[in-house]
């Protein structure tokens, strides 16, 4: 997404601009309503036809041995009953913990706001949320967290020390983007933080991406294909209102990748094939994440990113 010139962060910093450590850590108190455990409300984006509810904790397999009464008929094991000629029972255990990954984009592109804060904040706070609310719930949290050059990996940890190094590397990364710094935007680090993550993530994680989706093809596709086929998937699209809809502001110069463009915003034809082409490429990336039953929350830059969390995840509105 191309940025205009005149949001230039050279000049003093506007509140949203940046995230600092304190904010991140306040939010520890606000993670609560929502959960990344199955049993959502009916109204979750969770629930329903065209979304998987996300698992939760697994079962490990422990042993087979003689049916007992209360056992469930569907965990009979009927190769063994048949050989014995005695009826037995598989039994299992629930997993003690759970791994939740989060893939963090801080990318260039993610400098970008129009409203109360820029795109890389909504991201930030999004993922201080999720470790929270996944430490609370006992299980371990780990991060990729990534911008144009650099890809960071926290190893999944169930401790409060895991989740104060994955917040640290994100306001670390975070306080580094600058329009003025010289950063080229590498788009294929968006695949890059994919295929680290397909290495990681082995089986039954839950794996939280919160990103724009900039510089996604189909390698990103076949990616989040294996990666969705043995774990849970959560997508969450960060996204800017001015990147929907563009304003009738005039002429306006836009800089990509060190190229300017500039284009007369007045004209309704050209805001048009904007909003159109944008909600294309949103509803061509939804299908595609949905088909493969991978749950969208949309996070928009305009709104308080903890109430589209409660929101989005089945939760009530804090009062």
């Amino acid at each position: 997404m191309a940025r205009p010139q005149r949001n230039n962060a050279s000049k003093a910093k506007p509140a949203g601009a940046y995230t600092c450590l304190q904010d991140l850590l306040n939010l520890r108190h606000r993670a609560r309503g929502f959960s990344f455990l199955p049993r959502q409300p009916v109204h979750s984006l969770l629930a329903g036809r065209h979304t998987s509810r996300l698992r939760g904790r697994g079962l490990n397999f422990e042993e087979i041995r003689r049916y007992q009464p209360g056992d469930d008929i569907r965990q009979i094991d009927w190769k063994v009953t048949a050989r014995t000629r005695r009826t037995h029972s598989r039994v299992f255990t629930e997993e003690r913990e759970r791994v939740t990954l989060l893939v963090v984009d801080q990318r260039i592109g993610m400098f970008f706001g129009s409203r109360k804060r820029m795109k890389s904040v909504t991201a930030a706070e999004a993922a201080a949320l999720a470790a929270w609310r996944v430490l609370e719930q006992q299980d371990r949290v780990g991060a990729l967290i990534f911008n144009d050059s650099t890809l960071i990996e926290v190893r999944p940890q169930r401790s409060s020390g895991a989740v104060m190094r994955i917040l640290q590397h994100i306001v670390e990364q975070n306080h580094a983007l600058d329009l003025n710094s010289g950063i080229r935007s590498n788009p294929g680090m968006f695949n890059e933080a994919l295929r680290r993550c397909d290495r990681l993530a082995k089986h039954d994680a839950l794996v939280c991406i919160i990103s724009d989706g900039a510089g996604q093809d189909e390698e990103s596709r076949h990616l989040l294909t294996r990666i969705a086929h043995r774990n849970d998937v959560l997508f969450g699209f960060v996204h800017d209102p001015l990147e929907a809809d563009l304003p009738a502001a005039g002429p306006l110069v836009f800089e990509d990748a060190g190229a300017q463009l500039e284009v007369d915003t007045s004209q309704s034809r050209l805001r048009e094939r904007y909003r159109e082409d944008f909600a294309a490429a949103r509803a061509s990336g939804r299908h595609f994440l949905l088909h493969r039953e991978t749950p969208v929350i949309p996070l928009s830059t305009a709104e308080d990113v903890a109430e589209q969390v409660r929101r989005r995840l089945g939760g009530v509105r804090a009062r």
